[in-house]
């Protein structure tokens, strides 16, 4: 299978597309993470950022508290806990083995998930994290779902943990590709 990398905004217009008429099971995209800014009604810049910095356990201000709510993912799309931690092991992992297999974030937090409790039903599972050939810090990442109205969001996360790492790297890798796939493709979280 060969994918063409798509910028985020296109790759979200697609998904939006795709999924309007109905789920789409295993989605898939390869993203170019060189501009992973998607902004929408709903994710606003200052509400990208403000996310971002909450699930990378960063302190948020007032104002970006004020952002955080149920209708932008709720507890669902709250994977902080650990997170600083994980990305500073990808950042001891590729520094020291830059050919790594092992740089991976699992950045969902419950190991025994009860499919009722939304909680625990986090989309985002799991972000593979690698030096390509090009020397560009690249990545894959599985989603049990994602709704095309929170791509803006969850990209922007794991645009930023990837920037992040980046920058803390010998190499200073400028971002390469992200290898997207979904479960499930929906419209919303209705």
């Amino acid at each position: 299978m060969t994918l063409n990398a798509q910028n985020c905004r296109l790759a979200w217009q697609q998904m939006t597309a795709a999924c309007a008429a109905g789920p789409v099971r295993n989605y898939v995209q390869l993203l170019d993470m060189q501009d992973f800014l998607v902004e929408t009604e709903l994710f606003p810049e200052p509400v990208l950022r403000a996310y971002s910095a909450r699930n990378m356990e960063k302190p948020l201000t007032e104002d970006q508290l004020q952002h955080i709510n149920a209708e932008r993912g709720g507890p669902q799309g709250n994977y902080r806990d650990g997170m600083a931690q994980k990305m500073a092991n990808v950042v001891d992992c590729l520094s020291k083995f830059p050919q790594s297999k092992r740089a991976v974030i699992t950045i969902c937090n419950e190991p025994m998930p009860v499919h009722s409790n939304d909680a625990d039903a986090k989309c985002v599972r799991e972000l593979h994290l690698y030096l390509d050939d090009a020397g560009r810090l690249s990545g894959t990442v599985f989603l049990r779902a994602q709704a095309a109205a929170l791509f803006p969001k969850n990209i922007h996360m794991l645009g930023s943990i990837m920037q992040e790492i980046a920058a803390q790297l010998p190499q200073r890798p400028a971002l390469g590709t992200l290898f997207y796939l979904a479960s499930i493709l929906v419209a919303d979280r209705s």
